[in-house]
């Protein structure tokens, strides 16, 4: 999985459980990008001049203090999440997926799901000023890919702009990245549509965790949830194919409803 742009901020809840692994790097792009101005994180991020303010004061007030972190699957707001229903978990699933479930970051690298995390803005495709790297990938250069095992499969439901930071530092016939798609309700044909695709990334990586799913390559296939139904003949060993001729996961998100 990977990040999301909004965040909510830390608020009463769950502890987290655990810290980044990668927290002494993050604390170096903060200190970077404290250095920029809110006309250069304008331009870096390619954001409005009220979201580059927005974010300098995010930044400003970023912490690693305890009571300034939240788990972070519980902080990012998005589609991807809305699928997930961390909140939903009870301890058996918690445990379960801190130990196999990993978040792409483009501050923190590679979260655990209950890791404590502080808000920010920092999107994998974003450039970096001069002085840092030339851009998150290098400044990730194998260090996130080197925070997987070395061995067993990698299910990948990160958007391409994450699974970047992984998949060339990887063996590629490790890696199974299910495709989502949607009967085209003109056309009768399947066709990717973003936030349904997004939505069932989330229900499918909760999916592998509820089910303690861990024969990927057989048990994959079962996976049958708002709609979703595996598709041999779009199918390829590492690259299963789901289609939902009715989406049915309109209620999981806010721009559905």
């Amino acid at each position: 999985m990977h990040s999301s742009k909004t965040m909510r901020p830390p608020a009463s809840g769950p502890a987290p459980t655990g810290t980044p692994v990668l927290l002494d790097r993050a604390e170096e792009l903060v200190a970077h990008v404290r250095t920029l101005s809110h006309e250069q994180l304008a331009r870096v991020m390619a954001v409005s001049a009220d979201l580059a303010a927005k974010t300098g004061r995010q930044y400003a007030a970023w912490s690693t203090a305890a009571d300034q972190q939240a788990p972070a699957a519980g902080s990012f707001v998005g589609d991807i999440y809305s699928g997930l229903r961390v909140d939903s978990f009870d301890p058996a699933d918690r445990a379960y997926a801190d130990a196999h479930l990993r978040i792409l970051s483009g501050l923190y690298g590679i979260l655990r799901p209950f890791d404590g995390i502080s808000p920010y803005r920092l999107e994998m495709g974003h450039r970096l000023a001069p002085g840092v790297a030339k851009n998150l990938y290098q400044f990730w250069g194998t260090a996130i890919a080197e925070q997987l095992p070395g061995s067993g499969r990698i299910v990948n439901l990160a958007a391409n702009e994450y699974s970047r930071t992984v998949l060339p530092h990887v063996d590629p016939d490790r890696v199974v990245t299910p495709t989502f798609l949607t009967v085209d309700p003109a056309s009768k044909r399947p066709k990717f549509v973003v936030v349904h695709a997004k939505i069932a990334r989330g229900c499918f990586a909760r999916w592998l965790v509820t089910e303690r799913v861990t024969d990927t390559a057989a048990a994959i296939r079962e996976f049958a949830d708002i709609g979703y139904r595996y598709d041999e003949s779009l199918s390829s060993p590492n690259e299963p194919a789901f289609v939902c001729r009715e989406f049915g996961g309109k209620g999981l998100s806010v721009r559905l409803t």
